[in-house]
């Protein structure tokens, strides 16, 4: 309870600490709307979701191991202007294959070892590829159903081909980066309440 003036009136310090309060609840229910989809949570009326498309097996200890030191040998050998790159192949007989790559591909694979000595899981889609929504889905870690929801209510560009809805992977990357912001923004603000009150945040 806030402290009360003569007369049975708050204080000026109590209805502040008050506002910042009901802001602070504020907040948090934005936070909650921002962060819930991220659960995952399909109602039962919901169709149940189907087998992701989008690989989700976990590299071996052998190959985090193998990706780790690969991607160190690698990273020196990028360390120059040149715009292509050659690499003798050397197969199971001993007759060695030199090949010229593009330097470009070469970092985007050093890319995909860095992930993998992480151990995480590396799917390479085209900037322009074109995904199902199940795909679209998979990639945000949210349902179908969500995902679709987000599509009726114009969040996400789509088109149709025939009855089936396809979604660009740049678009969704879009939607992906511009509520992460809003998430690090809520944050910040919540940070910010949580000083005011002395919450030690």
């Amino acid at each position: 309870m806030g402290r009360l003036c003569p007369g049975g009136h708050r204080s000026p310090k109590s209805l502040m600490h008050l506002n910042i309060h009901r802001k602070f609840r504020l907040l948090r229910f934005r936070l909650f709307r921002l962060y819930c989809p991220l659960l995952r949570i399909t109602p039962c009326l919901e169709s149940p979701v189907t087998t992701p498309t989008i690989p989700k097996a976990l590299p071996s200890a052998e190959d985090v191991a193998l990706a780790r030191e690969s991607g160190r040998v690698l990273s020196t050998v990028l360390q120059t202007r040149a715009e292509t790159q050659q690499i003798d192949f050397h197969d199971d007989k001993g007759a060695v294959r030199s090949v010229t790559l593009p330097t470009t591909a070469l970092r985007l694979l050093l890319d995909v070892l860095t992930e993998i000595g992480q151990g995480n899981a590396v799917t390479v889609i085209p900037i322009h590829a074109e995904l199902t929504t199940q795909e679209a889905a998979d990639l945000l870690n949210v349902s179908r159903p969500f995902l679709v929801q987000l599509l009726e209510k114009g969040e996400i560009p789509f088109h149709k081909i025939g009855t089936h809805r396809r979604v660009r992977y740049q678009d969704v990357i879009a939607y992906k980066h511009r509520i992460d912001a809003e998430r690090r923004k809520a944050l910040d603000e919540l940070a910010a309440q949580a000083q005011e009150l002395g919450m030690g945040y």
